[in-house]
């Protein structure tokens, strides 16, 4: 059953560009792990929304694996300063239950 990992991240406005920057230039570790299935980055389209990351899995032990990794580390070694968060955000894990694409 794969796993998904929502990162729900309130991103201040004047801070967004750098944000998406971030992530467009991110050295890519997360897609060489092992489980790894895809990852979405959600924009808010209110201001006063919050960024979703999301990441596909697996399964949980993939996840747990990718968190205790070097290669997370360092992706998450040099962050946004403190003031460039609004208030809330956090992890929420959940198993795919039920999943519907168009196909390709």
């Amino acid at each position: 059953m794969q796993y998904v990992v929502a990162n729900r991240v309130p991103v201040k406005a004047e801070y967004r560009a750098e944000f998406e920057a971030r992530f467009q230039k991110r050295a890519g570790e997360v897609d060489k792990q092992p489980g790894f299935v895809r990852m979405e980055i959600l924009r808010p389209v209110n201001d006063d929304g919050v960024y979703v990351v999301l990441t596909h899995w697996a399964d949980q032990a993939a996840f747990e694996t990718w968190m205790k990794s070097d290669d997370f580390r360092a992706a998450h070694a040099n962050p946004l300063p403190k003031e460039a968060f609004g208030e809330g955000g956090g992890l929420e894990r959940h198993e795919v239950v039920i999943s519907a694409e168009v196909p390709r």
